[in-house]
């Protein structure tokens, strides 16, 4: 492959950092996009000429999905390259260690992989000059703002790259939606932006996805996958809250220890219930765990002054429902049965049965993220994730509209593979 030659988005990711740059003041720079658009050569190239140009004597993070992954699309194309400027560079693989000196400067770059939640564990306690995450979608939040924690040396600054995942991934809407707020540069990158490519490969490219995936690895855009269990609802479902008087409030639960705690207020009007407000607690992202006690506090901020007819809640959560009984609550365990769960969820949805209110970020976050396991032999399954609030609307769904009278027919939820 050629790298003689740079496209004008590669040159900009080149020369951000440098002074008298128009960006030179930017804290932090995000590449999504396109697969093979050139962003991981000219981001990488680009992180190690500023560390090693800038910094002297300094550690930084150089971080992906696995540390086999990072030197395969990393370290092994910019390493040579740096290499080819007049740097030398050692690897201490035992200590997953790269020391790089270059025109009288020399540094220590540390590889990092973000597999899971516990990988926020080993990066901690280390002072940082920077960080390039690679393939920042696919880690995990914790490890991804442990990194960024880190890098507390002045004039540091925050590098990442990836391919884009779906509208509500936490990054998306964390870092490129807000990517002005948190004085970032934000490079949207497409095939044509890697000069390396002839036309011939591009076009082989575009045969090769189609629908969903042509838009995320073509396009480069931030799309849903496909397998959506709610895959008719769309945004302009959602309304506000209605004004006028209520008759009649539930609360549902889907109750967790590790995993999210969700609830959600209900209440009716004109024969609509309205998802109005909602409790949303996830302990991984907040690093501590709550007790029953400041849960069932928080159930009753959540039902304020109003007259709950009853808390429909999680029927595993034995000892919090015994908490909330003994504080004087209502409380119905819900029905569980999943896929008729599913099946009522979506036709009241679908009938206007229910309706979600702006107001219920979280839920409407999964309504994106919750898909079919569409894995082979998995049959008629959801993936046991993004399901919290999901499960908590189930919940009120299954217990309360489940035992209304007879007319009511549920018919089985379209399946797109």
């Amino acid at each position: 492959m050629n790298y003689r030659e740079f496209s004008p988005k590669q040159k900009t990711v080149l020369s951000w950092w440098m002074p008298g740059n128009p960006d030179h003041s930017k804290e932090a720079i995000v590449c999504d996009g396109a697969v093979r658009s050139g962003k991981t050569l000219a981001m990488g190239l680009s992180f190690f000429l500023w560390a090693m140009m800038c910094f002297d004597g300094r550690r930084f993070g150089v971080c992906g999905k696995t540390i086999s992954s990072l030197r395969r699309n990393v370290l092994s194309e910019i390493l040579p390259k740096m290499e080819g400027l007049g740097a030398s560079w050692k690897e201490k693989r035992t200590e997953n260690l790269v020391t790089v000196t270059f025109k009288g400067h020399r540094n220590q770059f540390y590889i990092f992989g973000g597999r899971d939640e516990g990988s926020a564990s080993l990066i901690q306690g280390i002072t940082f000059a920077g960080v390039l995450l690679d393939e920042v979608a696919l880690m995990p939040r914790s490890f991804v703002e442990q990194a960024c924690a880190r890098c507390s040396v002045a004039g540091s600054r925050l590098w990442f790259n990836c391919n884009p995942a779906g509208p509500s991934h936490w990054f998306y809407r964390s870092w490129i939606l807000e990517a002005e707020q948190r004085n970032c540069l934000r490079l949207h990158f497409t095939m044509e932006d890697n000069p390396s490519l002839t036309e011939a490969i591009r076009q082989r490219y575009q045969r090769l996805y189609t629908g969903v995936f042509h838009r995320r690895f073509i396009l480069g855009e931030w799309a849903q996958a496909e397998g959506r269990v709610y895959d008719f609802f769309e945004p302009e479902m959602v309304r506000p809250v209605p004004p006028g008087e209520f008759e009649k409030w539930y609360i549902s639960c889907d109750y967790g220890t590790v995993n999210p705690t969700s609830m959600g207020l209900w209440g009716l009007q004109k024969g609509v219930w309205y998802r109005v407000k909602e409790f949303y607690f996830n302990s991984r992202q907040e690093m501590r765990q709550m007790t029953d006690e400041e849960y069932a506090a928080a159930l009753a901020r959540l039902a304020g002054k109003r007259t709950i007819t009853a808390v429909v809640a999680d029927p595993s959560a034995a000892s919090f429902i015994e908490t909330l009984r003994r504080k004087g609550w209502t409380v119905k365990k819900a029905e569980n049965d999943v896929l008729s769960g599913i099946r009522l969820t979506s036709d009241c949805l679908k009938a206007g049965k229910i309706v979600i209110c702006d107001g219920c970020t979280d839920l409407l976050r999964e309504m994106d993220e919750y898909v079919w396991d569409l894995s082979g032999g998995a049959g008629d399954r959801v993936k046991k994730e993004n399901d919290h609030a999901m499960d908590d609307m189930r919940y009120f769904v299954a217990t309360v509209l489940g035992r209304a009278p007879a007319g009511f027919a549920a018919v089985s939820v379209e399946r797109r593979k």
